[in-house]
């Protein structure tokens, strides 16, 4: 048994996966947020994995040395797949890398226990639906083990999986869910299955997995978040471990969907070999701050996007 996998063998035995965060003043939570539905593309957005592209090659590769430019004075490494839905506009960087997944695959069990439940053309039961709350908002362990069982272990995620056009996510061999290895497109694709109506889930299931991300504890609220700045929207789903074979090094992930005053995406953030937990986080927040700020502004100078409302917080 590989050090990673005995360290991961050992966390899923634990409650819940929390590990201490302060919010800062000003950071991004889910509390007291309207979370807006699942959305069919505008046109320009097609039923793979990306739309039309709207960034030009040379304004891919400028982002691309702003993301190597704040790496090269840091440790780890990172990916990163946007996409912005009303242009179809999408940006990669190392987005074919492999990584582990950490919690982040709590979301893809969520989808798959979903989707096996439309195969038998029912709802979800009572159970499932208490489950699914938390293992999404509050991260439990314990409960993701109960909800791996149920969908039939690695076999049944990567079976399910193939329906949602997930094609380098791979389960652990022995069977344990936070160490399934997965890339930033195919987080993408999963997000897309989720906040469009171009994969295999109905609406209805869609819908209870954004109330669920927009929902998570503010502890874990850190992440793709940062995008939608001070009052937007972000619906998300993170992973973060340390990894004995990289040194005790940490995995920090997010993916999520943001809503912003002049745009909509879909934001995935993959890294690892951290030094510790807090500059993971704070590294992740910072690349996907900034490549959505370079992505937005570089769409509205060309008038691709516009100021838009954002849905008002109900009252609190």
């Amino acid at each position: 048994m590989t050090g990673a996998l005995a360290l991961l063998l050992a966390s899923v035995a634990m409650p819940i996966a929390v590990v201490p965060y302060v919010l800062e003043p000003g950071e991004v939570t889910r509390e007291d947020t309207a979370v807006p539905p699942p959305r069919k593309p505008d046109a320009g957005v097609g039923t793979d994995d990306v739309g039309e592209p709207r960034l030009s090659p040379e304004d891919k590769d400028r982002i691309s040395d702003v993301v190597e430019d704040y790496m090269a004075d840091r440790e780890g490494r990172i990916a990163v797949a946007v996409q912005e839905l009303t242009t179809g506009a999408t940006y990669d960087y190392r987005a074919d890398r492999e990584f582990i997944t950490g919690s982040l695959v709590k979301l893809d069990i969520l989808t798959l226990m979903l989707l096996r439940a439309e195969d038998e053309d029912r709802d979800l039961t009572q159970r499932e639906r208490d489950l699914a709350g938390k293992m999404i908002r509050y991260s439990d362990n314990e409960v993701a083990d109960v909800l791996f069982a149920d969908i039939g272990y690695g076999s049944g995620l990567l079976e399910g999986n193939e329906r949602f056009g997930l094609r380098d996510t791979e389960p652990n061999p022995a069977n344990v869910w936070g160490a399934t290895t997965t890339t930033a497109a195919d987080q993408r694709r999963l997000l897309r299955a989720v906040f469009t109506d171009t994969g295999p889930l109905s609406e209805r299931s869609r819908e209870f997995v954004a109330e669920l991300l927009g929902d998570v504890a503010p502890e874990q609220a850190w992440g793709v978040s940062v995008a939608a700045a001070d009052d937007g929207i972000a619906l998300l789903k993170n992973g973060w471990v340390p990894i004995e074979d990289h040194g005790g090094r940490w995995v920090i992930n997010s993916a999520g969907h943001v809503v912003s005053e002049s745009g909509e995406y879909l934001i995935v953030v993959l890294s690892d070999r951290h030094g510790d937990y807090a500059s993971g986080v704070e590294c992740v927040e910072h690349v996907a701050g900034e490549v959505t700020r370079e992505i937005e502004e570089t769409l509205a100078a060309e008038g691709g996007l516009q100021r838009r409302d954002v849905p008002d917080a109900p009252p609190g």
